[in-house]
């Protein structure tokens, strides 16, 4: 099973505030914010949609097709991703410039502030999807440049390739023709309760008519779980629950990795949708994005202590 992840490849720097950035906020001067907060901890890690879906599903036994630009500073992440055995042949290296920086702040309540350095990223709109030689199973099409985003729609609905869509923080940078033309012809469209209810706000739609437009819509509600939305049906996915809570990112792209690792192999949506959940405490648990490990059988073992069910992979 091969799934493309198109998306940003880069290093995160995540930082932990002690306090909770409310307590700085002042409502009456929200029109002119002016802060800065004292960190405790720094760290740099490898990061971006892209990388950190692509490698819970090699934990998963899915083969990820990562197909993304890095910087002149990719070695470094080059050499892990050989390490996890994850092919780096579509990832383009450019030499004039550093890759994707994400920079993110997490406070008490894991609450995040984040600004994220765009480095090679405009170069992915050079990258097709027709480059990749191997059988396609399904595209991940997840926040990225907007006009790869846009190429990417347009490949996979030529090649008749099913895909997820998660534009993310990358919304607001397409017309409502845009958004409705790659999510109506999406297999999956994705977002937490925030970006559904911006999306439904760009579209000009209800949810009850967005959930109509797409096969499957799901919306990630953070500790609280995920709603999975399909015609008449909705199931709700309770959390799995995790030992500690050390660092919140990432936790999306993990539980993005879980549900395609069962979605691919045919498994109903709710055991896919816990199968998302439990990858995502993996990643919580473990300070920065790529650091969790697990083997397939701790993976069903976790699966059965929170859901009581089984499932074979």
């Amino acid at each position: 099973m091969n799934i493309v992840v198109t998306g940003s490849l880069g290093y995160d720097y995540i930082m932990d505030f002690p306090g909770l950035f409310k307590e700085r906020l002042m409502q009456e001067k929200i029109h002119q914010i002016s802060l800065s907060f004292l960190v405790d901890t720094l760290t740099k890690q490898m990061g971006g949609i892209a990388g950190n879906i692509g490698y819970s599903l090699k934990l998963l036994g899915v083969e990820p097709i990562i197909l993304s630009s890095a910087g002149n500073d990719f070695d470094l992440y080059k050499k892990h991703l050989q390490e996890c055995h994850i092919t780096t042949k579509y990832i383009a290296k450019k030499s004039d410039v550093v890759s994707g920086t994400y920079f993110v702040m997490t406070d008490k309540d894991d609450n995040q502030i984040g600004g994220y350095y765009r480095g090679a990223l405009p170069y992915n709109r050079e990258l097709s999807i027709q480059s990749i030689k191997e059988t396609i199973d399904l595209v991940v099409i997840s926040a990225d440049d907007p006009i790869a985003m846009k190429r990417h729609v347009d490949e996979c609905i030529a090649l008749h390739l099913p895909y997820i869509y998660d534009p993310a923080f990358q919304i607001g940078d397409f017309s409502k023709e845009e958004l409705h033309h790659a999510i109506t012809h999406a297999a999956i469209c994705i977002g937490n309760d925030y970006e559904i209810a911006l999306i439904e706000k760009k579209l000009g739609v209800s949810h009850a008519k967005l959930r109509s437009c797409v096969p499957i819509l799901i919306t990630t509600l953070g500790a609280k779980g995920s709603i999975i939305e399909m015609g008449k049906k909705t199931y709700t996915i309770t959390p799995a629950k995790a030992a500690n809570t050390s660092d919140p990112t990432g936790a999306g792209d993990s539980y993005r990795a879980g549900f395609l690792a069962g979605y691919v192999r045919g498994f109903d949506l709710q055991t896919c949708g816990q199968m998302g959940s439990v990858a995502a405490v993996y990643t919580v648990e473990k300070y920065g994005t790529q650091t969790h490990r697990y083997t397939m059988a701790q993976f069903s073992k976790r699966y059965k202590e929170n859901y009581q069910g089984r499932f074979g992979i």
